[in-house]
């Protein structure tokens, strides 16, 4: 048995296990476990919190424009460095192949349920990044440490849950690690190899590896500050090149527009047999929605804990922009190129949906405006993983010192980029369709903890909310920047 055999049989055993208490079917409502927690904690939050993300999403943009900035607040970043550094780890293959799996399993009404669960997630986001900013803290070196690990854990115990709070904050900070191994990093990478040779068919899978890693090292040794800098200055580029592509597409098509969106408000609910009935569109986007933006993953909250504030409720008004620009504005973008262009409808997608097909589909969707536009796509999404790469790294970085600080001589940091820049180098090379399987379980599991915690505290936040909605509308709270 070859290395890569072994490796891929060793995690399917464990992934056919887990994956059936993870995607368990809940009877009557059809909808796997882990997706159940997630949607009714994204309803359950914004109703919780008085729907902030209508109420305060104009003071929201505001507060990313900077003018609320002050740079004696303390924290290692910008709220804008913030929210760019929590995008890059979102916006990338899920935007862009995902929505085209979801179109092509549910038909254009799961991009109506992909709205949908994005606009409840965004108030579950802001929980979790106002959590961690009430409770981060400094790791040993004077850097923020912060996210569900840390606030699981102090949160528990000041209700007196301590062991529990310290096995919750474990659990997941295990789980980030695992997940940024795999989904973060080796996906990331063998991905951006296969879809370089769609283009580019002579490509190298070792020069692609180690180009990629040596890119991503230089990034690495600069810390947040080092990655809240390139994030804030590639994401904001290359959403811009996406979303003005889509929208070339749409004005050269304009008259179909109205009928692409009336499409899709129809099928939402459309029993079409074609797509599994009403309960398959809405499982599928769901799903997509899910892993698209992350929300309730608890997985941004630790890029947001490093942010410059004395105000956690701001940075969670930060964060909660995140779903809207990643779920409403991209993802919405490549499904109404992708219909009103019918590449959904090609023949060569008759036989089933996976990732890589998923990128095909968009790909000749960006034909439709020349032929090289699908190079310069491929450009693009190489870039939106490169940041992906990144992001998780400093996700991982978080969890490892949580879980080791001064331990293993203070080295446990240096392992774990060690570990995750030779993981790049391998992304290429491997095809390992189980590991990646196991790192998407490792990152949904992440939403157990994260979202039944943050319920069970969500009395701390309401109470914060409530105080600064007060002084909000009272005027009570100057801008540094206008």
């Amino acid at each position: 048995m070859g290395f890569e055999q072994w490796v891929n049989e060793t995690f399917g055993h464990f992934n056919e296990a887990y994956a059936q208490f993870l995607f368990y079917e809940l009877p009557l409502i059809k909808l796997p476990l882990i997706l159940f927690v997630m949607v009714s904690g994204g309803i359950y939050f914004t109703f919780r919190y008085g729907f902030l993300n209508i109420k305060l999403y104009k003071h929201a943009i505001e507060v990313v424009k900077g003018d609320y900035d002050h740079p004696d607040h303390e924290g290692e970043i910008t709220h804008f460095q913030a929210l760019t550094s929590a995008l890059s780890a979102t916006v990338g293959l899920g935007n862009i192949a995902g929505v085209a799996v979801a179109i092509y399993a549910g038909g254009p009404g799961a991009v109506f349920w992909i709205w949908i669960v994005a606009f409840f997630g965004m108030c579950m986001k802001f929980s979790s990044c106002t959590f961690a900013q009430l409770y981060r803290t400094k790791d040993s070196r004077g850097g923020m440490l912060g996210g569900p690990m840390v606030y699981l854990e102090e949160g528990l115990k000041e209700r007196g849950f301590a062991k529990l709070g310290k096995v919750l904050g474990v659990f997941f900070a295990v789980m980030t690690i695992m997940a940024s191994f795999g989904g973060g990093n080796l996906f990331q990478a063998n991905q951006t190899f296969e879809i370089i040779k769609m283009q580019f068919p002579a490509a190298n899978a070792l020069v692609v590896g180690v180009t990629l890693a040596f890119l991503a090292g230089i990034v690495l040794l600069g810390g947040i500050k080092r990655i809240g800098a390139v994030t804030s200055k590639l994401v904001p580029f290359m959403c811009a090149f996406y979303v003005l592509s889509c929208v070339a597409i749409l004005i050269s098509n304009a008259s179909l527009v109205p009928e692409m969106f009336s499409q899709i408000f129809i099928q939402a609910f459309s029993p079409d047999a074609a797509f599994g009935g009403f309960l398959g569109v809405m499982i599928q986007g769901v799903r997509r929605a899910s892993f698209s933006n992350e929300a309730g993953l608890g997985s941004a909250a630790i890029a947001h804990s490093a942010a410059k504030t004395d105000e956690p409720v701001r940075e969670g008004l930060v964060a909660m922009i995140g779903p809207s620009i990643d779920t409403h504005l991209v993802c919405t973008m490549t499904a109404l190129a992708i219909l009103i262009t019918g590449a959904n409808l090609d023949p060569q997608f008759a036989q089933g949906g996976d990732g890589l097909v998923g990128v095909k589909m968009t790909a000749l969707a960006f034909e439709s405006l020349g032929s090289w536009m699908p190079y310069a796509l491929t450009v693009a999404i190489a870039i939106f993983a490169y940041s992906t790469v990144i992001s998780w790294s400093y996700y991982g970085e978080r969890a490892t010192e949580y879980l080791f600080g001064d331990k293993l001589g203070g080295n446990a940091i240096k392992l774990y980029k060690m570990s995750y820049v030779f993981i790049i180098i391998l992304g290429p090379l491997l095809s390992v369709k189980n590991v990646v399987e196991f790192a998407d379980l490792m990152l949904l599991s992440m939403a157990f903890p994260n979202i039944l915690g943050m319920m069970y505290m969500s009395k701390v936040v309401k109470e914060k909310v409530d105080d600064y909605l007060n002084r909000y509308k009272s005027g009570q709270m100057p801008k540094y920047n206008n």
